[in-house]
């Protein structure tokens, strides 16, 4: 668990722009049995941890989740177990060994209002930019069908903030589509990379880097560590 400068906290939980590749940039889904098993994966571990994700992608060689937690030094053994399980079942069905993912993954505090909006853009448009479909909600395996069309997955948690495109629900979709296509490239270059909080200056003070990740700044008693189960690859099906 981090040691945390205590001398700021932020309140409430916090969200965070993940991000993990295949080692190598290597494929890590290769057909869509494997993106559903992924997808089984986030469900579970997302009522385990109490996650609330608001926006996904499952790209060939790496995904993206922009998520809130209630404890965020909990994100590395959510992420860990959910990475273990997966390579277990990715090298059971292969008959392969070693490492499948390039290493740690990425990890960037995200302030809510426009900073939300634009990461959420960002994530949705990753099969777009990739050149896999013309529409970010043609993509199977992302939250765009969610807040285009309505399209319940099991994972996604209505971003607090996706009220403000409309009065009611028709509307919304319909100026999220809108928005999804009015992407700025500017906007897109503050994802580039993971290693600057996005936010303003009052947000970015309340952070601290721990164990090579930014997390809040935190007052008190650290918490009671809490660790993912322990994966029986035996098991995996």
């Amino acid at each position: 668990m981090p040691t945390y400068t205590r001398k700021h906290q932020l309140s409430g939980s916090f969200i965070f722009h993940l991000i993990n590749r295949g080692n190598k940039k290597e494929a890590v889904f290769n057909e869509a049995r494997e993106y559903l098993y992924f997808i089984k994966l986030l469900k579970e571990y997302r009522e385990r941890f109490n996650l609330k994700i608001y926006h996904w992608v499952l790209m060939p060689n790496h995904y993206h989740l922009l998520l809130e937690m209630d404890e965020p030094e909990r994100i590395s053994s959510c992420m860990a177990g959910i990475n273990r399980a997966y390579t277990c079942y990715y090298h059971k069905n292969y008959l392969t060994a070693g490492f499948l993912w390039q290493g740690r993954f990425k990890l960037q505090p995200v302030q809510q209002g426009k900073y939300l909006f634009a990461c959420g853009r960002y994530i949705e448009r990753n099969p777009v930019r990739a050149n896999m479909v013309f529409h970010a909600q043609d993509y199977s395996f992302s939250s765009a069908r969610f807040y285009c069309a309505g399209e319940q997955d099991g994972i996604t948690t209505e971003s607090p903030i996706f009220g403000e495109f409309g009065q009611d629900v028709s509307l919304r979709r319909l100026a999220y589509r809108k928005f999804l296509s009015n992407f700025d490239n500017n906007e897109e270059e503050m994802f580039r990379t993971l290693d600057v909080p996005l936010g303003n200056n009052e947000f970015i003070s309340k952070i601290t880097k721990a164990n090579g990740r930014l997390f809040p700044k935190r007052r008190g008693r650290p918490r009671e560590r809490i660790v993912a189960q322990p994966v029986d690859c035996d098991k995996i099906t």
